[in-house]
């Protein structure tokens, strides 16, 4: 959180709205700990820019001290890329509107500000027999491998965010309705099928790996647990999709939404709807889901450029 000074407790002052602010997404927005670390990260370097501005009042700032905020992101001594600016640039204009909605300032200046063009860039996907691959990365009987089994095959059966598939409990799994309850963004909830590789992988790992991880710490509830008995961090999950990677031998590029990529782009081009695929992945619209549709034209078109006796004509 922003430490703030005796200075800062007039109602106005930046530090203290900042405050007011990370509480309220705390307590009102139910915000998850990952978004608040990065919106305090981000309002800090704010901070940092409106009081080398000599800007200690909220009231005092005005739209082209944000903008100069945005502009010194891009091109400061370690300057951020376009999507980073964009994320600080929300938290920030998050911040003026919650000053407006609280009446510490009579007009928000952060509105008009717009964020960095994004590069559009097409998620990037393996093929079905690279994915295989890359499960097959997994080697060996011990806790380790057989609990990278399963969060890798669980990831790519459902779709799952890394940070969803670790946040899944014992009780969330329900094998005799082959379904998961994966937890999203903002506390939103869904519930998606598991293939029957993923169930089994499951299996393997909860009855021969899995107790004797749980052995090590002091109880939880987590499905996927680490070498100490504790849920397994993204960062550790991120570690063994990687690690995977390098022992099957896939030099593709992998990130950690590579699987959940894989499992829209497969499903739309084995003929799914573009909408189920939406609920599936938990996207709030379904323009979201529909940049995966470019994928699978793209494949397309190169399959037919490649094969098709009239596409040289």
């Amino acid at each position: 959180m922003i430490a703030v000074t005796g200075a800062d407790v007039a109602v106005g002052g930046v530090a203290a709205v900042v405050e007011a602010y990370l509480a309220h997404l705390t307590v009102e927005r139910g915000s998850s700990a990952n978004t608040l670390r990065s919106y305090a990260n981000d309002l800090r370097r704010y901070l940092e820019h409106l009081h080398d501005r000599g800007l200690g009042e909220l009231a005092a700032v005005g739209e082209a001290d944000v903008s100069g905020f945005v502009a010194a992101m891009r091109t400061g001594p370690t300057p951020l890329a376009a999507s980073s600016t964009a994320r600080a640039l929300a938290a920030v204009r998050g911040l003026h509107r919650f000053a407006l909605r609280e009446g510490l300032v009579a007009i928000d200046v952060a509105r008009a500000v717009a964020p960095p063009a994004l590069p559009k860039r097409l998620p990037k996907a393996l093929p079905v027999d690279q994915v295989e691959q890359l499960l097959a990365g997994c080697i060996g009987d011990g806790p380790a491998p057989l609990r990278d089994r399963a969060l890798l095959e669980l990831l790519y059966s459902t779709g799952a965010r890394i940070s969803e598939a670790v946040g899944i409990d014992l009780d969330d799994l329900d094998v005799a309705e082959r379904t998961v309850l994966l937890r999203g963004k903002g506390g939103k909830e869904r519930i998606v099928p598991v293939g029957r590789p993923a169930l089994a992988a499951v299996e393997a790992y909860r009855v021969r790996a899995r107790p004797e991880l749980a052995a090590r710490g002091r109880g939880t509830a987590a499905l996927l647990l680490n070498a100490r008995g504790a849920r397994l961090s993204r960062q550790s999950a991120w570690h063994a999709l990687r690690g995977a990677a390098e022992v099957a031998g896939v030099d593709a590029e992998i990130s950690p939404h590579t699987l959940r990529h894989c499992f829209a782009t497969h499903l739309l081009a084995g003929g799914a709807d573009v909408r189920v695929v939406q609920e599936l992945l938990g996207h709030a619209s379904v323009t979201t889901t529909q940049v995966y549709t470019h994928v699978t034209v793209d494949a397309l078109r190169e399959v037919y450029a490649l094969a098709h006796p009239r596409a040289r004509g």
